[in-house]
């Protein structure tokens, strides 16, 4: 069994811990917006890792969005998930075992990047703020 390692970034600690000690009836929302917690495996450590990222889906998918606010470097959570795509995805009180896949084909990447900026629209100013295409997952 892996062990837990949490975030160094506070807010993301922070958020998790709260998402998770009330069941997923509390810190679902951030900036008014509702997010959910992706868990995975990192990819050097093996230890079990846990990011809130904005909740977006496509049907009954999810898209994860490797924005990293638009730095110039993918999101840690992005190799982890790369290198071992089963996660878990908290949404609320309801928790999934999926496995996520890079977007590669265009086409389905175009589609899949207008729907995260409508339920999300500072992607928009994500990508233009960084010359590195951000990588989309989807769930199955």
């Amino acid at each position: 069994m892996s062990k837990y390692i949490p975030s160094t970034s506070k807010w993301v600690r922070d958020q998790v811990e709260l998402y998770e000690t009330s069941g997923g009836t509390k810190g679902t929302t951030m900036n008014g917006l509702p997010v959910i917690i992706v868990t995975n495996i990192g990819w050097k450590t093996k230890a079990i890792r846990k990011t809130p990222l904005m909740k977006v889906t496509h049907g009954k998918q999810y898209i994860l969005v490797a924005s990293n606010g638009g730095s110039e470097n993918h999101p840690f959570w992005y190799k982890n998930i790369k290198l071992e795509p089963k996660i878990k995805i908290q949404d609320g009180t309801n928790i999934y075992d999926l496995e996520a896949i890079e977007v590669k084909d265009k086409k389905e990447k175009i589609t899949l990047w207008e729907i995260a900026e409508k339920i999300f629209p500072q992607y928009k100013e994500y990508q233009q703020n960084t010359k590195r295409d951000i990588p989309i997952f989807i769930t199955k």
